[in-house]
């Protein structure tokens, strides 16, 4: 019996050989972290273009230069991801993000609680249909415990996004 081999789009992907057909995406990725890194990184390799937004000058990634306020770049394919919940310039930054086409943004955090930011936004007076624009948790749920897994996850989520795929980001 001799092999026969159907014509499969998926097969030249896998060698290298597919034409890039989809849409290009941005992903800015908020706050210099070591998640903020891995994801600069993977998301380069997966075909993102790759933005550091990081307000703080006296905050760096060694290799990525940072744009300090928002811009051109937070456009309608543009996927923002912040990295750290922590920050005192969270609401702020946040309120000025949902003021951008960005298609989609998300805040890392534990789905266990209500996420800093939705107070702050609202003490920024920003309405609840906009503070729900802001995805939290992010990712695949896989149990992600390192900024590599994190990244992973987070870029899986887009990724499944992108392409139109179930994987999304339900918990």
């Amino acid at each position: 019996m001799t092999h026969r081999h159907d014509h499969d789009p998926a097969c030249e992907a896998a060698h290298g050989q597919a034409p890039a057909d989809r849409q290009a995406r941005t992903l800015v990725a908020v706050f210099a972290s070591p998640v903020a890194e891995c994801l600069l990184r993977y998301g380069a390799e997966l075909g993102f273009r790759t933005v550091l937004l990081e307000p703080d000058p006296a905050r760096a990634l060694p290799g990525h230069p940072a744009e300090r306020e928002s811009g051109p770049y937070l456009d309608a394919a543009a996927d923002v991801v912040l990295t750290d919940h922590h920050r005192q310039e969270i609401g702020p930054l946040l309120r000025d993000l949902l003021a951008t086409p960005a298609r989609w943004i998300g805040i890392m955090g534990s789905p266990r609680h209500t996420g800093p930011h939705v107070r702050a936004l609202r003490e920024l007076g920003v309405q609840d249909a906009q503070i729900a624009r802001v995805h939290r948790p992010i990712g695949l749920n896989i149990g992600s415990q390192t900024p590599p897994e994190i990244a992973v996850a987070t870029l899986a989520g887009l990724i499944a996004d992108r392409n139109d795929r179930p994987g999304g980001f339900a918990f």
